[in-house]
C-alpha cells in the first residue's frame, strides 16, 4: 500500500480559516491519499472559533497563542517557537498555510527551519509596496520566498510569482477557494433570516472596516463620509459589523453610535455575515477577502484603501477604489445609488477570481506533488 501524504493545513485567524476550510474538507475526504492534520495558532480566537464550527472542522492542534495587546515581535515568536514543537513531533510531508498573516509568514520560516516543503495558498499577491498593507506584504514575500508549492488564485498573482523566479513547474492556478467558501456556506445557511432587523423598503450598505492603514484621522474622514452619507439618502441604511480592536470600536461608537440608519453591530459569524453581503445593495470595505466573494454574489465593491494587491476586480470593473477619502466614498457611493447604469456595469461582471472549485484544484496539485513529477510538469491553466 503507498504511504499517505501527510499534510500538515495551519491557519490563526478568521479569513485564513474560511479560506483553508475548503482544502481542509478535500483533504479529509480522500483519507486513502490524504493523512490531514489541521493546526491553529489561534491569532484570533473567538473569531477563528466561529468558522471552524461552521465547517464542522476539529483542530488536531491548537496553540492557544491570542493574547492581549501583543505586538507583532511577540506574536511572530510565539509563532515560530510554537510551531518549532509541532513540527518536531508530528513531521508532515508538506505544510499548508495561505495568504499573508504574520501565523502563515512564521509558519512558512519554522517550515523552512525544519527543511519541510511549504505549500502556499493564495499565493503571488502583490502591492510592491513594502508598507502597504503593513505587515501583510512583506509576509507574503518571505512565505513565496520560502515555499516549494504555490497556488496563485489569478494569472496575474502566477505572473508575478514568475517574475520573482518561482519555476513554473512548482506553481499551480487554482482560483481563490474563498469562492468555495462562500458557496458551501450560503447553500448551507442562505434561507436563514437576517441577523438583524433592517427596513425592506430601504437599500442596505454593508461596511467593514479593520485595516491598521485607516485608524486615527483615515478612520474619522470615513465615518464623516458614512454620517453625510444616511443624511444624504434617506432610504438608506448601513450595517457596520464593528471589528474588535479598540482603534476602531472607539472612533466608530463615538461618531456613528448615535447616526439615525446606521447599525453598529458586534462581528458575526461567517454565515450570517455571508447573507448579509447577499443582501447588501452593496458593500464598502477595507478587506481584502470580500474584494474577492463580492462579485460572486454580484455585488459592486468600494474599497477603502489607495491600493489593492487584488487588481483584477478593479480592472475588471466589479471594485472601485475609493481610500479613506470623505469626497470620493460620497461620489463613488452616490452614482451606486442614483445612477442604475453605474450600478449595473458593476453588479453584473464576472468574478475573476475563481468557480468554486479551488480546493479541488489544490488537491489535484498535492497528488502531483506527491508522485515525484513536479520537475517534468508542465503548468495547467485553469480551465
Amino acid at each position: 500500500m503507498t504511504r499517505r501524504l501527510k499534510v500538515m493545513t495551519v491557519f490563526g485567524t478568521r479569513p485564513e480559516a474560511i479560506k483553508m476550510a475548503p482544502v481542509v474538507m478535500a483533504l479529509q475526504a480522500e483519507p486513502e491519499t490524504f493523512e490531514s492534520i489541521v493546526c491553529v495558532t489561534a491569532q484570533h480566537r473567538e473569531m477563528l472559533d466561529q468558522v471552524l464550527e461552521l465547517f464542522e472542522i476539529k483542530p488536531d492542534i491548537d496553540l492557544d497563542l491570542m493574547r492581549p495587546n501583543q505586538d507583532l515581535y511577540e506574536l511572530t515568536s510565539r509563532v515560530l517557537m510554537g510551531m518549532r514543537d509541532v513540527l518536531r513531533q508530528h513531521q508532515p510531508d508538506i505544510i499548508l498555510v495561505h495568504g499573508d498573516t504574520t501565523t502563515t509568514m512564521a509558519t512558512s520560516l519554522a517550515g523552512f527551519y525544519a527543511r519541510i516543503p511549504v505549500g502556499h495558498v493564495e499565493a503571488g499577491l502583490r502591492t510592491f509596496d513594502k508598507y502597504y498593507p503593513f505587515p501583510e506584504e512583506i509576509n507574503r514575500v518571505v512565505t513565496d520566498s520560502v515555499a516549494s508549492l504555490y497556488f496563485p488564485p489569478t494569472e496575474r498573482s502566477r505572473q508575478n510569482l514568475l517574475d520573482a523566479g518561482v519555476p513554473e513547474p512548482a506553481i499551480f492556478l487554482t482560483g481563490n477557494t474563498v469562492i468555495d467558501a462562500l458557496l458551501f456556506t450560503l447553500q448551507k445557511t442562505g434561507s436563514q433570516p437576517l441577523p438583524l432587523n433592517l427596513n425592506p423598503q430601504n437599500r442596505m450598505i454593508l461596511v467593514t472596516v479593520h485595516r491598521r492603514e485607516n485608524f486615527g484621522q483615515p478612520l474619522v474622514e470615513i465615518c464623516e463620509a458614512f454620517q453625510e452619507l444616511v443624511a444624504t439618502y434617506a432610504d438608506v441604511e448601513l450595517v457596520i459589523p464593528v471589528h474588535m480592536n479598540p482603534n476602531v470600536r472607539q472612533t466608530v461608537f463615538k461618531m456613528l453610535g448615535d447616526t439615525p440608519r446606521i447599525h453598529l453591530i458586534e462581528p458575526l459569524d461567517y454565515a450570517p455575515f455571508c447573507r448579509l453581503m447577499n443582501e447588501a445593495y452593496f458593500i464598502i470595505t477595507d478587506s481584502g477577502g470580500i474584494q474577492e466573494e463580492a462579485p460572486s454574489i454580484q455585488k459592486p465593491v468600494l474599497v477603502l484603501r489607495d491600493e489593492t494587491e487584488r487588481p483584477e476586480a478593479v480592472e475588471m470593473g466589479t471594485v472601485k477604489l475609493v481610500g479613506p477619502h470623505k469626497q470620493r466614498i460620497l461620489a463613488e457611493a452616490g452614482q451606486l445609488l442614483t445612477n442604475p447604469d453605474a450600478y449595473n456595469l458593476m453588479s453584473q461582471k464576472a468574478n475573476p477570481y475563481g468557480d468554486g472549485k479551488a480546493a479541488q484544484r489544490t488537491i489535484d496539485a498535492l497528488k502531483v506533488f506527491m508522485s515525484g513529477s513536479l520537475s517534468t510538469r508542465k503548468a495547467q491553466a485553469v480551465s
